[in-house]
Parts: C-alpha cells; structure tokens; sequence
C-alpha cells in the first residue's frame, strides 16, 4: 500500500535530495515547508545552500506539471504541495500560526480523509507534538549509522597459532589463518580493507602482534620504528594511529579517527602532520591546514569583526594547547620560557606551515599537497562532509577526528553526523584508514581517564 509521508522543512535542510529517497510512496509538502524554504534561501551556509537546492528541485517538478494536483517522481512515487486543512482544530495550547502547528495540522486532515500518513521531521519537539495528536512520525533515516556501539572500528583482536606467529615476526607477512574466538567456539575473520590486527598467541593470549589487513594478507605495521615530531605512541591505539598517520597520501588520503577525549586524536595528528612538512627527508606536503566545525559560529563568520584569523581564534584554542606541549615536551622546562614556546607557535603560522580557515571557506576549494585535519568531525552532517572529501586534490590527506557521542549540532546525532556517516561509507576502502580509540587509552590526566568511564 501507498504511503503519505509529509515531510517536515527540517528534513530538506538537511538532506535536499531527501524528495528521492521515499522510493513509490507520495511526498507531501505543506505550504508552511515552502515559506520556511522561502526564509532560509538567502542564508550563507549550508542551510541556505540546501533551501536553494531544495527550491530548484521543486522548480523543475514545476515545469513538468502542477505541484497542488501532484507530479510524478522519478522513484515511481507523486510529488503535492499541500495548501489545504488550515480550518483543522489542535488540541487547547497549541497555536494556530506557528509553521510546525500548521504542519501537524495537514497530517491531520490528511488522516481524517483516511489517508496513510507518516510525518518525517528531524525535530523532537514536533514529534513529541504528534505522539500527542496521534500522528505517526518517523526520523529521516537515509543516512543513518548504527549507534556508536555498533559502529566500525578499524581494529579487531585475533588468534593464531604458535608457528604462524614465528613466522609473521620473520617475514611480516600473514596469510588470513587468523580466526576469533565466539565462547568456546573458533570463528573464521572476513577483514576489511586497512583493518588493524591484535594478534594473540593461541598458546599465550598475553603475547601479541600488530599487523594490518592490506587486502590481500596481514602486514606489519611500517611505522614502528618511527617518533613523529619525536613523540612515542603509548598504547596500541596511538601506534595503529600512527601508522594510519605517516602513510603518505598516495597509500591513505584519507584517515578517519573516532574516539573521547583525551586519546590524543589531535595531537598525535597534529605530530605527524608537522613531521611530514618540516621534515626535509620526508617533506610530504606543502602545509597543515586545519578546520573545525562551529555550530553557531561558521553561519555567522561573516559578520564578525576582524580579519579571518581574528575571528576563528577561538576556535583554535584547543590547537595552540597541543601545539604547545608539541613545541616542548619536557614536563620540567614546560613553563620555564612560555614567551619563546608562543613565538615558535607564531612561527608556524606566520611562515605558513600551519594554516587555518573557518569551515564555510573550506566549500568550493581544491586543496591540493596539504594534510587536512577536520577537527570535532562530529557537528559535520553527511552532506558537508562529503563536499569536504570530494574537494580533496592531488597529495592531500584528509584526517577527520571526533567523537559521535560529543555533538553540539541540534539536528545530528551519534547515528546521523557525518564523520559517522563518513565512517561506514568508507569502509572497505583501500583509501582510507580508519580507527576507534578506546576509553582506557585516555592519557589526558588520571581524573579524565576516571571521568570518562564514569560519567
């Protein structure tokens, strides 16, 4: 049976080409949803740049038939404008002119002439309204994650046989004779591409090596011997962080890293990145260039005062306090000269090693030989993180970090935010690197390690 979902402006400020992704069903916008468009089509940003997509979309259904009588889909579905139902009664208290009261009331009148309706929308509030009139609601789904749990890793724990361990410690190659254990039982790996390997001896589990999968076979981690910007990885995670790290962007343009705070996800890729610029035996990339997401702050950059730098300066503060222990690691001398650990700092950005731009301005450049770090990847949603990787050039790699269970942006969460959704569509690629820091892998202080585990 045909459905009728009437969607929610919400849904198209997110996701434009939401109006394709309700297979043969009928999609209902109320007029309210085209005021709302109407609004937010001059907005800089990605809110204004999806309401214009979104109206250029409904311009060509236009010119194909009449919106307020129904035009087909392509997904074999109709497309209506609904300008009807505004005499529709609501419960005492809700008011009559607000857009999304006008919404729920086109659901109802929909429903009282026996149509199936479904209201999708992205907001809670709207849909703990709906619960209240009976109206079924659903979430936006298309690009949904699992939740975090679920998520992909980039890491797995194994078992091998005494021999085979001997011999991948020999030649550093392993063929998949690799298998988990599920109880009692031996279960067969299908690993992913770039997928990182705790290898357990089958004899003694507390024995061990690290491999990758390269596709084909386990190889050993390239990069063990090496110290970006002379730091040290101190548990597994920051080693298998550094091998993602130090591949040149030929091997993996693209890193993803999820994990809390404290794991060292910036600063480990903030080591790495000034290692291979200033290195002049490495010297991988022409600089460092770093972004991170504001919710409030990126759609109003503009208006601020002050050049670019000025205005993202309070974004990069989490930046200069790892640039700071960077720039010396002696916990005895750390604060004996901070005047001359700033001016190094100043340095980097002055003789543009380090560069920094507010989100907005990264849209509609081709950055070529740079190491991108996204910082707080999380407030990203699906669609500006695509627009991010797909304006990578030549040389660059793109290093996305962030934890799904910290979001500030009010329509995403740990299952709807793109460096999720960047995470499980890229899976499997022979491009990309990923991983997921652990909770006991926190090195920030004692109380952060306590914290997070307990709050």
């Amino acid at each position: 049976m045909q459905k009728t979902y009437v969607l929610d402006t919400n849904v198209l400020i997110q996701s434009p080409y939401a109006l394709l992704s309700f297979e043969d069903n009928k999609i209902v916008l109320p007029i309210a949803v085209l005021e709302d468009l109407d609004k937010l089509k001059n907005d800089d940003g990605e809110r204004g740049a999806n309401a214009r997509q979104s109206i250029r979309f409904l311009e060509g259904l236009r010119q194909i038939g009449n919106l307020f009588e129904g035009v087909p889909l392509e997904t074999g579905g109709i497309i209506k404008i609904e300008a009807n139902f505004a005499s529709v009664e609501l419960p005492y208290g809700f008011k009559n002119d607000t857009n999304d009261n006008r919404i729920l009331k086109v659901c109802k009148g929909l429903i009282n002439q026996d149509e199936p309706v479904i209201l999708v929308t992205k907001d809670i509030i709207v849909r703990l309204k709906a619960q209240m009139l009976t109206i079924p609601t659903e979430d936006f789904t298309a690009e949904q994650s699992p939740v975090f749990k679920e998520q992909y890793t980039g890491r797995m724990e194994v078992y091998a046989p005494d021999a085979i361990m001997d011999e991948f410690k020999k030649k550093g190659i392993l063929p998949e004779e690799l298998y988990v254990m599920d109880g009692r039982n031996k279960c067969d790996i299908s690993p992913e591409n770039n997928q990182f390997f705790i290898i357990h001896s089958e004899s003694k589990e507390k024995k061990t090596l690290l491999g990758r999968f390269d596709g084909k076979k386990i190889v050993a981690l390239k990069s063990s011997n090496q110290e970006p910007f002379g730091v040290k990885p101190k548990n597994v995670g920051q080693r298998f962080l550094q091998e993602a790290l130090m591949q040149d962007a030929k091997t993996a343009p693209l890193v993803i890293v999820k994990g809390p705070a404290g794991t060292a996800k910036t600063f480990y890729s903030l080591a790495a990145g000034l290692d291979q610029t200033l290195d002049p035996d490495l010297r991988s990339y022409r600089k460092i260039l770093i972004t991170r997401p504001n919710v409030q702050f990126d759609d109003d950059i503009g208006f601020l005062p002050g050049s670019e730098q000025e205005k993202i300066a309070p974004l990069l503060r989490p930046i200069i306090d790892n640039l700071e222990v960077l720039m010396d690691r002696s916990d005895k001398s750390r604060f004996q000269n901070e005047v001359e650990a700033h001016r190094k700092i100043e340095e980097l950005f002055e003789h543009g090693v380090i560069a920094a731009e507010a989100m907005n301005f990264i849209r509609g450049r081709s950055i070529t030989h740079t190491y991108l770090i996204i910082d707080e990847a999380q407030n990203l949603t699906p669609k500006q993180v695509k627009g991010i990787i797909t304006r990578v050039g030549k040389g660059t790699k793109v290093v996305l970090l962030g934890d799904p269970q910290q979001i500030d942006h009010p329509l995403l969460d740990e299952k709807t935010n793109g460096l999720s959704y960047a995470s499980e569509k890229m899976k499997g690629s022979p491009l990309c690197f990923q991983l997921t820091m652990f909770v006991d892998e926190c090195l920030r202080s004692a109380l952060a390690l306590d914290a997070t585990q307990r709050m």
